[in-house]
């Protein structure tokens, strides 16, 4: 079996990127994130004709989930427990309200819980948003954790942009970014929680490529200047099924590439 995780930016703009990705790798189950849509605006018919069935969670163009399953495609579920809210400061200073953004979407593939997650980026250290990334994660990371305990053989995989740079070497210069966002350290203490927690993340080996996301902007594909933030936390139980990973570099090659690239595992039946 092979999953894949892919911050697409945008399933409207890259759908028949999508669909050369599911069969390069021959996939059975694609994780997708920032598609930019409402489930509606979906392209699923395309996904549908190459033999798929689709969930996708959007709210509007910003944000949105998805998974993209030949495996079928069970138990949806748009929010994990406890998932906090964002709310934007209104321009009147009344108090405003916390919105569930579209970042979470769950479902059970051919015998496998999985989720397609879009950590919040933070925008940047002291941020309302950065405050907002933080209790995400560690939200996550409590709710997976009681999913563990209650159920020891769990087979649970959650794959997708979790905007952190958990090592030094997963940026092209660590004094570039001076322990600002994406590697501060408690951006990396709640990544590394989830290991705490008992799951395992499965792509650290993976072969292809340093680097999951290079930035548009003064050639940082070019020069391989990136870095690496798409990853994917298993349960222990599934965690030794796992038999391979792959960082799918060639994607961002061409005319209308994604900033990110899939990162592709590969799970024995």
């Amino acid at each position: 079996m092979r999953i894949a995780t892919w911050n697409i930016n945008s399933i409207r703009a890259r759908a028949d990127r999508a669909l050369e990705v599911l069969n390069r790798w021959d996939l059975d189950v694609l994780l997708l994130q920032e598609t930019k849509c409402k489930p509606e605006q979906f392209p699923r018919a395309a996904f549908e004709a190459a033999g798929y069935e689709v969930a996708a969670h959007g709210l509007n163009q910003w944000n949105g989930v998805a998974i993209v399953s030949r495996v079928g495609i069970a138990d949806v579920r748009t929010s994990f427990d406890g998932q906090p809210g964002f709310a934007k400061a209104p321009a009147d200073g009344s108090i405003a309200t916390p919105v569930i953004e579209a970042r979470a979407i769950g479902a059970t593939c051919g015998g496998i819980d999985l989720w397609s997650l879009y950590i919040p980026n933070g925008r940047a250290v002291g941020d309302p948003h950065y405050a907002y990334k933080l209790e995400f994660l560690s939200a996550l990371n409590r709710t997976a954790a009681g999913w563990l305990a209650a159920n020891p053989d769990l087979q649970l995989l959650m794959g997708g942009d979790w905007n952190v740079a958990p090592r030094d070497t997963d940026v092209w210069d660590k004094d570039f970014f001076d322990d600002g966002l994406y590697v501060s350290e408690p951006e990396r203490a709640a990544f590394l929680a989830f290991g705490e927690s008992g799951l395992q993340e499965v792509t650290r080996q993976a072969d292809g490529a340093t680097y999951t996301f290079w930035d548009y902007q003064q050639l940082r594909f070019p020069k391989n200047e990136g870095m690496r933030i798409d990853f994917a936390w298993t349960s222990p139980a599934l965690a030794q099924r796992v038999t391979a990973a792959h960082i799918d570099r060639n994607e961002r090659k061409g005319k209308g590439a994604s900033d990110h690239v899939p990162v592709v595992v590969e799970i024995d039946d």
